[in-house]
């Protein structure tokens, strides 16, 4: 059996953007790159105005609904609606997929020496790569895939430890804090020097042991000396005039003490009526404070009503963007609804189309500057069930640019092609109308059968053809009667015969 592709990474799926610039190992072509984030194309998605977008940023462009290719307006090709990009506009361009996938390639991580091509590095090694930088998920530092387990062994702040004493679990920085409450942290006997007791046995150890100093029974009457349990005795008779000394010192102070009693009454009585007034204060106080409660659950129920006006202000607001982009795209649909119904109130049905170019000198004025080099006129047919036509008006256009008024004829995709004989092959005259009705210009044609401007239709239009040189400007500088109020009318005729 064949050996099995590895699973698809969740990148075939659309859900990262394009490849970093230097991944290649040969020289960058702009056609590899995403019109919007600029990098080499990810699942690469071909507009209806031929730019192609990594899956992933058309995804994110027309996410907010319909936006304009910003491509085209870099170029100057901006053109409605093609150059409109909204979600399902787009096809998945396989073959430029497939070319950019066939691309040598390195890995863009720094230290790593993988090459193949773009397709083995998506497949198999981007979401492997021991160079791969990361974010350790404790301590917020970046580092290299190969480097995350000593990382998180030796040098992250935020790991975790367990003791080598009660296996208890905690983190580095509290490792002094656990050493002083661990209940099997080793501890020493200050009289037998005994090491390693657990914590948790140490106060029943010095309980029995005989060589732990304690304080002498004579330390309430200011005898500090330490003595072990076994020589307390002793200590106690070496020190006996040392210990009454000390107790007769402590009687005479209780005596001086008795001299301040009458003070100490006189000091009670005071503080009793001090104990009198606070507690007046105290009751004081109390109703302050519930004073202050009620006031603060008045406080805290404006405050959840005000957050509750604020949710609903918010839910508000979204319905009103929500409507907001509903009436937009309603309006567009109106926009294109009435350009559909302007097209169809001027298109006519029997071959023969008569079209008025008003503000002339304007628009030939246009052409020259390049601002507009060419007019589409409605369209017109045959018949209902005919061929779909429209011309293009140019004011000069090839061998006749800036000499002569160029006239063309093109034939246009329309719904009942399947019905029809293709290739087109009739007769097409052209006419620009003197409106005295004297002398018109006038030029024919038959098509040639074997252009592909005549065959059936595959895009919504076929390539022009007609006449670049169907009348010199200078004529139509000079006084005559082709145009009048600053008004013209081209004329077109296509024989019916054998339809």
């Amino acid at each position: 059996m064949a050996s099995q592709e590895p699973s698809p990474p969740s990148s075939l799926e659309g859900n990262k953007p394009g490849f970093p610039r230097k991944i290649l190992a040969n020289n960058l072509e702009s056609k590899h790159l995403c019109k919007s984030c600029q990098k080499v194309l990810r699942r690469p998605l071909q507009a209806q105005c031929g730019h192609r977008f990594c899956c992933f940023c058309f995804r994110k462009i027309v996410s907010a609904g319909p936006q304009t290719c910003r491509a085209c307006i870099s170029e100057d090709l901006f053109e409605e609606p093609a150059s409109i990009l909204k979600s399902g506009g787009a096809f998945p361009d396989n073959a430029a997929r497939r070319e950019v996938e066939a691309l040598a390639a390195v890995c863009p991580n720094e230290g790593c020496t993988w090459t193949g091509t773009i397709k083995e590095f998506e497949a198999r090694h981007e979401d492997s790569c021991d160079f791969m930088i990361i974010l350790c998920p404790s301590c917020k530092e970046l580092m290299r895939a190969n480097e995350q387990e000593r990382h998180n062994e030796r040098e992250c702040p935020e790991r975790t430890l367990n003791c080598k004493y009660c296996k208890e679990a905690f983190q580095l920085k509290s490792i002094k804090a656990h050493d002083e409450i661990c209940p099997k942290y080793p501890m020493m006997c200050e009289g037998c020097s005994r090491r390693k007791i657990p914590r948790e046995k140490y106060v029943d150890h010095i309980k029995y042991c005989s060589k732990f100093k304690s304080p002498c029974r004579f330390h309430v009457v200011g005898c500090n000396i330490k003595v072990e349990k076994e020589k307390i005795h002793e200590h106690e008779r070496q020190c006996s005039y040392e210990h009454l000394n000390l107790l007769l010192h402590f009687i005479m102070g209780i005596k001086s003490s008795r001299a301040k009693k009458t003070k100490v009454a006189e000091l009670s009585r005071r503080c009793q009526e001090l104990e009198v007034k606070v507690s007046t204060l105290e009751n004081i106080a109390c109703v302050l404070n519930r004073e202050v409660e009620r006031s603060c659950t008045t406080m805290d129920a404006y405050n959840r009503q005000h957050r509750l006006d604020q949710d609903k202000i918010e839910i508000l607001n979204n319905k009103v963007r929500q409507l907001e982009r509903t009436v937009s795209l309603r309006d567009l649909s109106i926009v294109e609804m009435d350009e559909k119904m302007r097209e169809l109130s001027a298109a006519t049905y029997d071959g023969v189309f008569v079209w008025k170019i008003a503000d002339f000198t304007k628009k030939r004025q246009d052409a020259v500057a390049g601002r507009a080099p060419a007019m589409f006129s409605p369209a017109f047919y045959t018949s209902k069930y005919g061929y779909k036509m429209c011309r293009i008006y140019l004011n000069g256009d090839g061998t006749g640019r800036g000499s002569h008024l160029s006239l063309f004829f093109v034939v246009m995709r329309g719904h009942s092609d399947a019905l029809l004989k293709w290739p087109f092959n009739q007769k097409v005259t052209l006419m620009l109308l003197d409106q005295n009705n004297r002398e018109h210009i006038i030029d024919a044609f038959r098509p040639d059968v074997s252009s592909s401007s005549f065959q059936r239709p595959v895009s919504d239009m076929n390539i022009a053809s007609g006449c670049p040189l169907f009348c010199p400007l200078s004529k139509l500088d000079c006084k005559n009667s082709y145009i009048r109020d600053d008004t013209i009318f081209i004329k077109v005729i296509v024989d019916l015969s054998g339809l």
